[in-house]
């Protein structure tokens, strides 16, 4: 007898096309980006001359514009009701800046570019992301970002695997690798430009400001919990560079330091699309519990020591932290925003979280020159463990409701 029961149609089928272009485009943007900032610090010590100050200056300053342009970017692209060509500007300048790095003399147009990079970042975080979530319906947000950061972290294990192959190619120069990097940037503009639609949005008469206090309290109380958790999470992952550092101790040649990123990203690209899917379908405190766990681990696993298959253990485990947590708490910010207002959404989380990794960095290098990197590591997994007592401390998860 023939069974009147049809499959279901798999997940990654039902994922729209425009999610599938969008990662595509983030793939080409991270190759482009990680092919030079992989070797950014070398180059600003060897070719140009710059002090290990400067070299901290210039990331610092960058890593902090972004998160303050996001907040702007994504108000904005609920304002004008479209979020493609705002992401189209922002991949335009990322894309735009990467001949700077390819031109510069002097440490100075180094900051300029990458000033430039992050900031065209900041525009496009936002909406792209609301963008998403517009594209895709609510039953398949998790599997969709988790998808698009799957394929954006595809690039980030790409870029530092080229850029170290054409170093040993064409014996350590840097500019040529530079010029190389501008490909895929335009790749990505030109991809977003021609494949991505934007879904027709409804018009209003009147254009609002997404700013103003009576529209910021459209945002729910479920909203504001997932910013404050997603900022506790930013503290207790401080920057990667750390990850760097932590290598750099073990002995291992320098240009082979910054494959340990490549790495942290294969984890992170091949758990982010399992662990989005099942965000469709689990609690959500279960699974940042989950990721917590993995967080304290590679932490304590990091403190140990600094021999390389430990640092490597440590580091896998940091990047299957990322995949649990990252496309999780999108989807998180999606689920709980208004359709009017998901890009001033993503905007406020972006913002909170990327001040909240600033100051756990801050922290992290205090602890780190006066205690040592076990202290660094030791106190990431402490703050982990406090966060993992409230998580269940809570009797009421508003993000959970259906």
């Amino acid at each position: 007898m023939q069974s009147d029961i049809k499959p279901r149609p798999r997940t990654l089928s039902q994922i729209p096309k425009g999610i599938w272009l969008l990662g595509f485009v983030s793939m080409f943007m991270d190759i482009s980006s990680e092919m030079i900032h992989a070797l950014l610090p070398m180059f600003l010590v060897t070719s140009l001359g710059a002090s290990a100050v400067m070299v901290g200056l210039i990331e610092g300053v960058a890593e902090a514009t972004s998160p303050i342009v996001k907040i702007f970017s994504g108000a904005l692209s609920d304002y004008l009701g479209n979020r493609k060509w705002l992401a189209v500007i922002g991949y335009g300048m990322g894309a735009l800046s990467k001949p700077l790095f390819a031109l510069a003399p002097t440490a100075g147009i180094v900051l300029t570019a990458r000033v430039a990079d992050r900031i065209g970042k900041g525009v496009r975080g936002a909406p792209r992301d609301a963008l998403v979530a517009d594209i895709t319906p609510p039953h398949l947000r998790g599997a969709a970002y988790g998808l698009r950061q799957s394929l954006d972290t595809v690039g980030a294990f790409l870029g530092p695997l080229l850029a170290t192959g054409l170093m040993v190619l064409w014996a350590n120069d840097f500019r040529m690798v530079f010029w190389v990097a501008v490909i895929p940037g335009i790749v990505a503009v030109g991809l977003l430009v021609i494949g991505v639609r934007e879904p027709t949005h409804r018009s209003s008469a009147t254009r609002v400001n997404p700013l103003k206090l009576e529209n910021l309290k459209k945002l729910s109380g479920s909203y504001w919990w997932v910013v404050f958790v997603g900022a506790v999470f930013a503290i207790a992952r401080f920057s990667e560079a750390f990850l760097v550092l932590r290598a750099m101790q073990g002995g291992i040649p320098v240009a082979l330091v910054p494959l340990v990123m490549v790495v942290m990203n294969l984890v992170y690209s091949a758990s982010a699309y399992p662990f989005g899917k099942l965000a469709d379908s689990m609690s959500h405190t279960r699974l940042l519990a989950i990721g917590l766990v993995v967080l304290i681990l590679s932490d304590v696993v990091l403190a140990h020591g600094s021999h390389w298959p430990v640092v490597l253990t440590g580091v896998a485990l940091w990047g299957l932290h990322l995949g649990l947590t990252q496309g999780l708490l999108a989807t998180m910010v999606a689920k709980a925003a208004p359709p009017d207002l998901k890009g001033t959404a993503f905007g406020f989380f972006n913002l909170t979280g990327g001040l909240a990794t600033l100051v756990a960095s801050l922290v992290a290098g205090e602890l780190w020159d006066r205690l040592g990197a076990s202290a660094t590591f030791y106190a990431g997994a402490g703050f982990c463990i406090a966060t993992l007592i409230a998580l269940f401390a809570m009797t009421h998860s508003p993000w959970d409701e259906t």
